[in-house]
């Protein structure tokens, strides 16, 4: 599915989230530098876009983007990200404690199993390294029911006309509304070897960006 949208998924996800991506992106970003990692793991990078943000916040850093698709891979090289892996996040190819911080946005949800997900995440950061999720979530409020009716009904139909695949899109709003978000999100990630887990909702809690310490 990922390979099929590859080629149109920056326009696709530009124009969807009205340019708030690119907010997102420069608060996890920023929240990254903060920790001043020499070693970094872009999990289930897409395209790059995180990862490219990362480069730039931090040159003197190592970025390695892990992807289990090729062609979004190769997006993120034609885009300039320096160091790619085909990786699958279940079972990744990289040693115990290789990595000062791993980050992962909007990936962690389509993964099929949360909990070995972040298992592998936690045994390839070194300790008092990072974790950074950054994921759609349910807005709270009077955003939900408009949030919500777009994300039902206006979205798949927006980006079939921008991607050609509106199937890959289908699934989008019953994966963000099964995803776990807030609490249970910090819940989560501290079982599976993190500690100091905290939550900031973007955009009214569109999105959320997570953020946490290896024990």
């Amino acid at each position: 599915m990922f390979g099929r949208i590859a080629r149109r998924y920056d326009l696709a996800n530009h124009l969807l989230s009205g340019g708030a991506d690119f907010l997102w992106r420069r608060r996890a970003a920023k929240m990254v530098t903060g920790w001043r990692p020499r070693d970094v793991l872009d999990l289930a990078t897409g395209s790059g876009d995180l990862a490219l943000a990362l480069q730039r916040r931090l040159p003197e850093a190592k970025i390695t983007a892990a992807d289990f698709s090729p062609e979004m891979l190769e997006v993120a090289r034609r885009k300039g990200v320096a160091k790619t892996v085909l990786a699958d996040a279940l079972q990744l190819p990289f040693e115990n404690e290789s990595f000062d911080c791993v980050t992962v946005a909007f990936g962690l949800r389509n993964m099929a199993d949360w909990d070995r997900a972040l298992g592998e995440m936690s045994r390839v950061i070194r300790p008092q390294g990072h974790l950074l999720v950054l994921d759609f979530s349910i807005p709270t409020g009077a955003l939900r029911p408009a949030y919500r009716f777009y994300l039902h009904h206006c979205l798949p139909l927006l980006a079939s006309i921008v991607t050609g695949q509106k199937a890959a899109y289908d699934y989008l709003g019953g994966s963000i509304e099964k995803f776990p978000s807030g609490a249970t999100m910090l819940e989560l990630i501290e079982r599976n070897g993190f500690t100091m887990a905290t939550a900031e909702p973007l955009t009214g809690g569109i999105a959320t960006v997570y953020a946490a310490a290896k024990l």
